[in-house]
């Protein structure tokens, strides 16, 4: 009898994880998760970057039918909103057939685009997630 007893103090002391134990499998899944969450934030920053090259892609096309229409494209200081209402600053054009776009959009990070046009020539800048123009980031689109 008593060896069943000491059969069954013995079962009751390694029924449950030690201490050590209960650390090292938190540890590994602690590292786990941080492998698992760095490729999701890759993978959301990668989705951004495709959606504003998406943007500027549609906003080229808006810029080349005004152009079309124009024979110019909007000037730096007509900026984007030409494509949504008719430009009261020189130069007017006399062919506008918009809007071109609903609305100026604004990129994945919430920044507006940046315009600069002579009229001949246009380049598109997005200053990325840091915000700033001039970055390694900043994703751009020249005519």
């Amino acid at each position: 009898m008593e060896r069943v007893e000491e059969v069954k103090l013995e079962r009751r002391k390694r029924k449950g994880f030690t201490l050590l134990e209960l650390m090292i499998v938190i540890i590994i899944l602690g590292m786990l998760a941080g492998l698992i969450g760095l490729k999701l934030i890759r993978r959301g920053e990668e989705a951004k970057v495709t959606l504003t090259q998406v943007q500027m892609k549609n906003l080229e096309e808006a810029l080349n039918l005004y152009k079309l229409h124009n024979s110019l494209y909007p000037t730096t200081e007509q900026g984007l909103k030409a494509l949504v209402k008719k430009p009261e600053i020189e130069p007017i054009p006399k062919n506008w057939k918009g809007p071109y776009i609903e609305k100026v959009p604004k990129d994945a990070w919430g920044n507006d685009f940046i315009y600069i046009s002579d009229g001949k020539h246009f380049t598109l800048i997005s200053p990325g997630p840091d915000g700033e123009e001039g970055t390694d980031d900043d994703l751009k689109v020249s005519q």
